[in-house]
């Protein structure tokens, strides 16, 4: 309940709170970033619905079934989920306070990472050399546009990542660097479930279309 002092005539006018609640160290940090979550779920949403629209439309073109590699997707998707698990490894060293297996189970979460990206590039690749690039038709536009997408964000995550076991390194399991590794962690999971989305809606229906 907020209260205002009547000031004498030579005194500014102050407004004191006199029920004061202290936020902890870092909570404007965490609920920034869980406001950036919700609205990157917005941007996902949208991209999902133009998909569902637009998958459809093949203008005399190749379709999933002809263009997907499926057993090549799963592999992807198991390094994207390895990279989920390890970052799980890193959180739980942190709660140890144990600075050299934070930084071990990070440096494999980015080598998972680092294959689902090349993996992605490499199916990019020949789909282009296919003649199938987002030029094509409609379908393909929304398909490397959803995609691309969500491997851009695995990307910055991953420069992210990088960054992170440099502070961890130089600096420790500051306070700082453990709310940067939560933040981080919520992402790297965010993405993880964005990409089951992907996984089922756009590969495994499309090769039932």
């Amino acid at each position: 309940m907020s209260t205002t002092t009547i000031p004498a005539a030579d005194e500014p006018v102050r407004f004191y709170d006199l029920d004061e609640h202290p936020h902890p160290e870092g909570y404007s940090t965490m609920l920034g970033f869980w406001i950036y979550l919700m609205s990157d779920c917005l941007i996902f949403a949208i991209l999902f619905a133009c998909y569902a629209v637009l998958g459809g439309n093949f203008a005399g073109g190749p379709g999933p079934k002809d263009l997907f590699d499926l057993p090549l997707v799963a592999l992807n998707t198991a390094m994207l989920l390895f990279s989920s698990i390890t970052y799980g490894f890193a959180m739980l060293g942190m709660a140890k306070g144990n600075k050299n297996q934070v930084l071990i189970w990070l440096a494999i979460t980015l080598v998972f990472g680092g294959c689902f990206l090349g993996i992605e590039l490499y199916e990019f690749s020949e789909l282009i050399h296919e003649g199938a690039g987002p030029w094509r038709s409609a379908f393909l536009s929304s398909f490397f546009t959803l995609v691309g997408t969500h491997g851009l964000h695995v990307t910055f995550g991953s420069i992210w990542l990088i960054t992170l076991m440099v502070q961890v390194a130089r600096f420790g399991l500051t306070a700082a660097n453990q709310r940067r590794l939560a933040c981080l962690s919520l992402f790297w999971h965010f993405l993880d479930v964005i990409w089951i989305g992907v996984f089922t809606f756009v590969y495994l229906m499309g090769m039932l279309r």
